[in-house]
């Protein structure tokens, strides 16, 4: 398997792979700038993601399929695309030492997994900042630099709304459970 391709284990949800590193307090103007919220579209977003930084960043980031930061990140604004477009880009999760509280929700919402763990921050930095990183939100590991690092794992509400892709859909298969429940009752 390729590290670029998702590492689903049976009973694991572990992801991963290429890392890139951003520092502290990376704002939503950075990740995706403003005259760009007229698309909701993932992959027209990921177009634009941190443009602002130039395009051999924009060309490492698609190369990559997680994103390491420092604290605060994606403070700002409270756009919902800051998350859409990562993983328009192919990010399968965030690892940073702390996260802005609406960028956190906007990333469960949208499906992105948003891991606090500034311990395995602090060990790919010293590895040189470049590397692989994998989290498996079940278990509540991090993994880097050949080191298992822990944090709390989600809520089983959470685990939930990413294993269904996100808010929407989390609540698209509800609607579609009580309707096979309420089709089932009639019978």
């Amino acid at each position: 398997m390729s590290s670029r391709e998702p590492a689903e284990q049976p009973g694991r949800h572990r992801i991963g792979g290429p890392t890139i590193t951003f520092g502290e307090s990376v704002n939503t103007d950075v990740i995706i700038p403003g005259r760009y919220l007229v698309s909701i579209d993932p992959a027209e977003l990921a177009e634009h993601a941190f443009e602002p930084l130039g395009p051999e960043v924009q060309r490492r980031l698609r190369a990559s399929r997680v994103v390491v930061a420092g604290r605060n990140f994606g403070c700002g604004s409270a756009r919902e695309q800051a998350a859409t477009c990562l993983l328009g880009a192919g990010i399968q999760a965030v690892v940073a030492a702390s996260f802005s509280r609406v960028f956190f929700r906007n990333a469960i919402n949208t499906g992105l997994v948003a891991v606090e763990c500034p311990e395995a921050v602090t060990a790919l930095a010293a590895a040189g900042g470049e590397g692989e990183m994998w989290v498996d939100y079940d278990e509540g590991t991090v993994e880097t630099s050949g080191r298992t690092f822990g944090f709390a794992p989600y809520p089983s509400g959470l685990k939930e709304i990413l294993r269904d892709g996100g808010l929407i859909p989390h609540l698209m298969r509800g609607i579609e459970r009580d309707e096979q429940r309420e089709e089932r009752a009639a019978r």
